[in-house]
């Protein structure tokens, strides 16, 4: 299958809340493509629903190497770090996502 088949086959396993299912199929979408910042991003997600934050954060960082600015990567990493109790790193990368969209904001205003 390719990277579609498997990254819309996990968003309607997750949309039915078969998590593992759809972790399993993000995983599979990103061999096929390993920096897919959709991929990436979608298997961040499903890992922070399953309350697996450390393996979310992990995801998040990677997302962040392929997408740098992508700000809402940025926020789901603060979101993760949060709710794992790592208040300041959370502070630190959300100022990164505030930052972004600030300079997102000017671009489109010219």
């Amino acid at each position: 299958m390719s990277k579609e088949e498997h990254f819309d086959r996990g968003m309607e396993l997750f949309s039915e809340g078969k998590l593992d299912e759809a972790v399993a199929e993000y995983r599979a979408a990103l061999k096929v493509a390993p920096d897919d910042p959709e991929s990436l991003h979608a298997l961040a997600m499903a890992l922070s629903h399953q309350e697996k934050l450390d393996e979310a954060i992990e995801v998040a960082k990677k997302l962040i190497e392929v997408a740098p600015e992508d700000e809402l990567a940025y926020t789901s990493l603060s979101i993760f770090y949060q709710r794992k109790g790592m208040i300041a790193e959370a502070e630190e990368i959300g100022a990164k996502a505030r930052t972004l969209g600030w300079k997102r904001q000017l671009q489109e205003k010219k």
